[in-house]
């Protein structure tokens, strides 16, 4: 990747995006003794998806706090701590959970700082998992990020790679602000997930952050824009191999946050290709792909569309436990290279 925030070429050190999330929240920990993590199998076994792993030796349980099964207290013990002056980090160990801790994060973590006139800071982070592709069934699988950028005073933070998972999880336990992490089981290097090879890459060593609100332009084309987050960066990616083969330079947009989002730069990169797909992992309703869709339409001053905007999403259906009916509803590469050869003329293929 060829932009600022993504890994130098030649750096010596690859690293699991769990692994990543574990060296970022322990460089913070020494730095930050009011930095503490709690959530469920956070101890011995290092959290479900090992990003606290070897945390506990390091720290002890009073900064590594395993929880009871109770969602909604833990997320509120963390609220209330930060209001104290600590600097809590809650694992949600899966994002479809959030209902039973809806008012710990609706009510408390997004409305406060807001409340008290910006005299009360809620430095919470919560990180969480998302996405298929596991058979996790209806329960299991969903991404949901658009549900919570959707109400104000929460930021909204989903990284494709270790590099920026490290970055941007260092940037969240700085901020004075409640931070939702969104980290896609598939890019976490899990050996029970199907895992996404692109997304260990290069991290260095010491500790540095990524700035919130500034997307990355994953590939460079000229003749389409697909603008995606998370695990789909990686089908995006996959997908424009196969375009080049057939003429079509597909340019891919990683947002890498919600909120903040960055619509200059996808502005930016639809008034040079003329034409967007949006590649979403989560439901097609109501969420981020009519946004991003809107925030172009509102700029058509700005951007000359050649073609109709693509949208690529969930359909409004429960995420099936099927294996088919799975990959069915998660959009593919397959998917991706036919949505951008549809918008990509006969005429440009030929000229290119």
């Amino acid at each position: 990747m060829n932009t600022a925030g993504h890994p130098a070429p030649g750096a010596p050190r690859i690293l699991t995006t769990a692994q990543a999330i574990a060296e970022a929240i322990g460089q913070e920990m020494e730095r930050d003794p009011r930095v503490f993590v709690m959530g469920e199998d956070f101890g011995r076994y290092g959290g479900v998806f090992s990003a606290t792993g070897g945390l506990l030796e390091r720290f002890g349980p009073e900064r590594i706090r395993d929880t009871p099964r109770s969602e909604s207290a833990f997320i509120g013990a963390a609220a209330a701590a930060a209001v104290e002056g600590l600097r809590p980090i809650a694992e949600l160990m899966s994002v479809d959970l959030f209902g039973v801790c809806m008012d710990q994060i609706y009510n408390h973590l997004a409305k406060n700082r807001y409340m008290s006139g910006g005299q009360v800071k809620l430095p919470v982070v919560l990180m969480t998992a998302i996405g298929g592709g596991h058979g996790g069934a209806a329960q299991h699988s969903q991404c949901l990020y658009a549900t919570f950028a959707h109400l104000p005073g929460l930021k909204v933070v989903v990284p494709s790679n270790a590099h920026d998972a490290k970055g941007l999880m260092t940037q969240a336990i700085r901020d004075d602000n409640p931070v939702m992490v969104f980290l896609h089981r598939g890019i976490m290097g899990l050996p029970w997930m199907q895992y996404q090879e692109g997304a260990s890459v290069a991290v260095p060593e010491t500790a540095f952050t990524v700035p919130f609100g500034q997307a990355a332009v994953a590939r460079e084309g000229r003749h389409v824009t697909i603008v995606t987050l998370g695990l789909m960066v990686h089908k995006a990616l996959l997908a424009a191999r196969t375009l080049h083969t057939q003429g079509i330079e597909a340019e891919v947009i990683d947002l890498r946050t919600l909120v903040p989002l960055d619509t200059q730069s996808v502005l930016r990169s639809v008034g040079k290709t003329g034409r967007l797909l949006i590649v979403d992992e989560d439901y097609l309703g109501f969420g981020l792909s009519g946004e991003i869709a809107a925030v172009v339409a509102e700029h058509m001053d700005e951007v000359a569309l050649a073609a109709p905007i693509r949208r690529l999403g969930v359909p409004n259906v429960p995420i099936p436990y099927s294996r088919p009916l799975e990959q069915a509803v998660i959009p593919s590469v397959t998917r991706i290279v036919e949505a951008c050869c549809e918008l990509a003329d006969a005429k440009l293929k030929a000229a290119a």
